[in-house]
């Protein structure tokens, strides 16, 4: 079952499928994958694991660009048989050509993922790109009318693939950013007052326990008013967070964590991979 059911403990794993496909960039799929299997809901018990990770690939071994090969769980048929249990897809770059000349997976993927929040949302869900793993959403459609990034070679295709798709389907323009990652449809509004707003930080404010992101999480999945506001946004209020290139995804995957479990659970992770973390951007919104 998803971590993000009405029912669900707030402590329980967040359910996340990886996509592999051929020539993909090794580290685009294993960076993310060390800080999101590193995040723990409680920092003193490595038994309260926050992510639960699961590989879907068109074959049961993908080749990455780099050699190295990887085994996937479950193949794309069943991904999208069991779409609806998690809670985070994440798109690793590398080997974009063949994808969008073969119109392959997991472009497929992408788009159902998309409908399912748009016909249910109910709850929270997230989908994480990295690198030029951008370009399949904007292939796909998914970044009309979002702010977005990639690699910083790639900046320009991106462009041209976001044009393409708001001429074909009338929809409006990407914002293409030079951003280490940039987040749509956060949680929260920012409000005409952010002092007045207790999911801002302000020097002097006492914390309060709505900011624990794993808190947060929860209670937009129960808020009437926050299950309203997600339904009135684009895609369903879909998370659609992409990144640039290669550490960005690290970057990206910190923020994931810091908004769905804890700043303090980021933080730790960043710690244990003698990181930096390096803040990108959150357009109109706040996530905790």
């Amino acid at each position: 079952m998803s971590a993000l059911t009405e029912s669900s403990d707030a402590n329980e794993p967040i359910q996340v499928l990886f996509t592999l496909h051929p020539n993909l960039d090794a580290l685009d799929f294993c960076g993310p994958l060390e800080v999101l299997t590193k995040a723990q809901h409680n920092l003193s018990d490595p038994d309260t694991k926050a992510f639960e990770c699961t590989f879907a690939a068109a074959e049961e071994h993908t080749m990455a660009t780099q050699g190295c090969t990887f085994r996937a769980h479950i193949n794309y048929k069943e991904a999208h048989k069991r779409l609806k249990e998690f809670d985070v897809l994440v798109i690793p770059g590398g080997g974009t050509p063949g994808v969008l000349k073969n119109n392959a997976e997991p472009l497929q993927l992408i788009t159902a993922f998309a409908e399912l929040q748009q016909k249910d949302p109910l709850r929270e869900r997230t989908l994480l790109s990295i690198c030029t793993g951008s370009l399949f959403l904007a292939q796909q459609g998914i970044l009309k009318g979002l702010a977005a990034t990639t690699h910083l070679d790639y900046y320009t295709k991106l462009e041209i693939l976001c044009k393409d798709a708001a001429a074909r389907d009338m929809g409006e323009r990407t914002d293409v950013m030079e951003e280490r990652y940039v987040v749509n449809n956060g949680r929260f509004e920012l409000g005409e007052d952010l002092d007045e707003n207790p999911y801002v930080t302000r020097k002097g404010r006492r914390p309060s326990s709505v900011r624990k992101g794993s808190i947060a999480r929860k209670e937009s999945n129960t808020r009437r008013e926050s299950i309203i506001r997600r339904a009135s946004m684009r895609l369903g209020g879909l998370r659609v967070i992409t990144s640039g290139g290669v550490t960005c995804g690290l970057d990206a995957s910190l923020y994931l964590v810091s908004a769905m479990v804890s700043h303090e659970a980021a933080q730790e992770v960043s710690r244990l991979l003698q990181y930096t973390w390096n803040k990108g951007v959150v357009v109109d919104a706040i996530d905790v």
